[in-house]
């Protein structure tokens, strides 16, 4: 798919919000389907109009799975590359991004995250770098160069310089120290206009002081040291307890980005699903696809007022090799296995109750890593429906450009 190849209809979309649950394939949806919904519900991200598959494989030299680095650097720039480069292409080219392009299209834009703001995912779509690991580099080109407009997440580590204490307002990780090696970004962010916050409280009360005048203020929120979750071997201190939820974090953006009367482009991303799938952590797991669906459920209570917004939800790859299979206490009647036993050596997760029903579900996992499936995407609004069918992520990013009438470079320039 090319810009060329798609619909020739008028591109009606003011603004875009695209959701990203990372590694969240097919079966993490339909899980969250029956925990939350039952087997005749839905979640809000699957009662949308438009449905396609999407491909997610890399051309790195060693596999053709990919990381989230190379995952988003497809949805972002419509370019394949190697894992681990975030926005720079596998011939080492930096290549302009969905979000610069909208940004220099005169609309605002904006990241969320509950992982670090700097990590693959949200930095494809602002940063460019060779190693994805260059998270303060990342940090300095978000409020430098691509001027984002809204950042909101984790990872104040590297905001600040190696060494420094963080903020008491971060009380659960006051005692940690930055590691950045770009100078403090929390001062550089404030001199280049910024409200800086750090507590829900203030991010509250940063929306309620903003004035007509003050509306389109850039926006900095570091919530958390790291992620918004604690990411350790299953029932040895695992936890997702968000300082500030998902949803809440999608409300305060759009607040913030529709002032702008030109649009806006915003990226949320629900980070929990995959680093929980990387330990088979299926109840974390779980919470993570619940958090990214009540912030879907604000975007697309947005866009329905909004009706020239679009809203897309899929994921960068799937994480787990994830399978749906009937309760412990629930063996199959006519074919053999299913029971304790086969659980057991299976390694599945659960019960887990089917919402308003009798019926139990486990969860299988067939690896701790990433896989190649393909992952659904689901979208409505104007623009949407070239995301029908079987597509690939880099086919992604030339309709979301299509959508809002994107077809030119960023110009790239600097904050002063």
């Amino acid at each position: 798919m090319t810009l060329s190849t798609l619909s020739t209809a008028p591109p009606l979309a003011k603004s875009l919000i695209l959701f990203i649950g990372d590694g969240m394939g097919q079966a993490h949806r339909f899980a969250g389907q029956l925990l939350a919904a039952g087997r005749d519900g839905r979640l809000a991200m699957d009662r949308l109009p438009v449905l396609g598959h999407m491909g997610t494989m890399c051309v790195d030299p060693t596999t053709f799975v990919t990381d989230s680095a190379a995952a988003a650097t497809a949805i972002a720039t419509g370019f394949k590359t190697k894992n681990g480069c975030v926005s720079i292409d596998a011939n080492g080219e930096r290549r302009p991004t969905i979000l610069e392009m909208a940004k220099a299209s005169g609309r605002s834009v904006g990241l969320i995250s509950t992982c670090q703001i700097t990590d693959a995912t949200p930095a494809a779509f602002a940063a460019h770098v060779p190693l994805r690991a260059a998270q303060s580099t990342i940090a300095r080109q978000y409020i430098e160069e691509a001027q984002v407009d809204v950042i909101l997440g984790g990872g104040a580590v590297h905001w600040y310089p190696r060494g420094q204490r963080l903020p008491a307002a971060l009380t659960r990780d006051a005692r940690w120290r930055g590691v950045g090696q770009e100078g403090d970004l929390v001062v550089r962010a404030a001199e280049l206009g910024y409200d800086v916050v750090m507590t829900e409280q203030e991010l509250s009360a940063n929306l309620v002081q903003r004035t007509s005048a003050e509306a389109n203020r850039p926006l900095l929120g570091l919530f958390a040291g790291e992620e918004f979750f604690v990411q350790t071997e299953e029932g040895l201190g695992a936890g997702y307890d968000p300082p500030v939820s998902l949803a809440d974090l999608t409300s305060a953006a759009i607040d913030v980005l529709s002032r702008n009367p030109e649009g806006f482009f915003l990226m949320v991303e629900e980070s929990a699903i995959d680093r929980m799938a990387h330990r088979n952590n299926a109840a974390l797991t779980l919470k993570g696809v619940l958090e990214l669906d009540r912030a879907v459920q604000v975007g697309l209570a947005y866009a329905s007022r909004q009706p020239d917004t679009a809203v897309i939800v899929t994921a960068d790859h799937e994480c787990g090799g994830l399978a749906v299979a009937g309760s412990l206490d629930q063996p199959y009647p006519y074919e053999p296995g299913g029971g304790l036993l086969d659980t057991l050596l299976a390694g599945e997760d659960g019960p887990f109750p089917v919402a308003d029903s009798d019926y139990g579900f486990v969860l299988g996992w067939a690896t701790t890593g990433h896989t190649s499936s393909p992952v659904p995407i689901t979208a409505i609004g104007p623009g949407t429906e070239n995301l029908s069918g079987v597509i690939e992520n880099t086919d992604l990013f030339h309709a979301m450009a299509h959508a809002l009438s994107l077809t030119g470079s960023p110009a790239g320039k600097r904050r002063s």
